[in-house]
């Protein structure tokens, strides 16, 4: 808890002590990355940048709310299943960066930007095992011994979570799906769910590969990596300019640096995100499997936001193994 409430006090500093003409970035990532884009962001355009922490829905609902008056100038980041029920109060750019993109990680009117993308993982800690073989698909863990011993982020909370389930609803027969449902315990902080299992807390957490794979670079050897074999989900995550943004055209210089190569590097060595430019090699920097490797099951992310509201008023309805702080 002492680590936590440093974080928040480090990253609300950097907010308070900025100007107030600086551009203001609401974001969900952790402090290494936002400290790698920050020094992009200032080496590129010489613009100090104000930082306001929180979850992808906490922050895209208060932005909503200030709506009238804005507050902030960019957010970054979430995917198009979750940003797409915001785009009343995002403002489309067609940013320069946006050449470097494979044209299917765009969206219709580039309301927002592809910022890096991220592949689901099955985090598994091996000293919890308890006897039980280690999960190589999704549907071994709707398993009843695993019930209580998984931990996923709150998809209402979370746009990792929905992303999660939202897939899993998808690939799986409804049976298996409901099962696996039963077994999970939720938490309401992203953040908390690949601590949880590196602590030993759970056995498993259902996760972004960029939160995985920090565990294992740190030299956890008893946190593995599983890529389904049925096949997993990946996502573009975005950022996004926040309509009216009081920086004005500063705010775009922000949204341009965060795109570059050189932040998507910076990104890559420090945070582990897959880049969404297509000029740089993931292997050439981390020990991650390239993405043409891995068995991926797409998802429709259209059709994921439209169906949010009634698709979360289900998950809540079914039976899970209990929530987590």
């Amino acid at each position: 808890m002492k680590k936590l409430a440093a974080t928040t006090l480090l990253l609300t500093g950097l907010a308070a002590g900025t100007h107030a003409a600086d551009p203001v970035v609401y974001t969900t990532n952790p402090v290494p990355a936002v400290e790698a884009v920050q020094a992009v962001i200032k080496e590129k355009t010489g613009l100090a940048t104000g930082i306001i922490t929180g979850g992808s829905g906490v922050l895209l609902r208060r932005i909503e709310a200030e709506k009238v008056a804005p507050q902030g100038d960019v957010f970054w980041s979430s995917s198009a299943n979750t940003m797409g029920a915001f785009k009343e109060v995002l403002e489309p750019y067609a940013s320069p960066e946006l050449a470097a993109m494979p044209a299917d990680l765009r969206v219709p009117d580039d309301y927002f930007q592809p910022a890096n993308v991220h592949v689901v993982t099955v985090m598994v800690n091996t000293d919890q095992l308890n006897g039980s073989a280690a999960p190589t698909d999704w549907k071994d863990l709707a398993d009843p011994a695993w019930k209580g011993r998984i931990i996923l982020p709150d998809p209402a909370n979370s746009s990792t979570g929905y992303t999660i389930v939202w897939g899993l609803s998808k690939l799986l027969d409804e049976a298996t799906y409901k099962a696996l449902v039963g077994n999970l315990v939720a938490s309401s902080s992203s953040s908390a769910v690949p601590k949880g299992v590196a602590m030993g807390e759970y056995a498993v957490g259902l996760t972004f590969e960029t939160n995985s794979y920090s565990y294992v670079d740190g030299g956890q050897s008893e946190i593995s990596i599983v890529y389904p074999t049925s096949g997993t989900f990946t996502t573009p995550e975005f950022a996004a300019l926040v309509k009216g943004a009081p920086a004005g055209e500063d705010a775009k210089k922000v949204i341009d640096a965060l795109l570059s190569k050189e932040a998507q590097i910076e990104l890559l060595k420090v945070a582990f995100r897959r880049p969404s430019r297509t000029d740089v090699k993931v292997s050439d920097y981390v020990k991650l499997p390239e993405l043409s490797t891995i068995k991926v099951f797409k998802i429709d992310e259209e059709e994921a936001a439209r169906s949010r509201d009634a698709f979360l008023a289900e998950w809540e309805a079914l039976p899970k193994a209990g929530a987590s702080k």
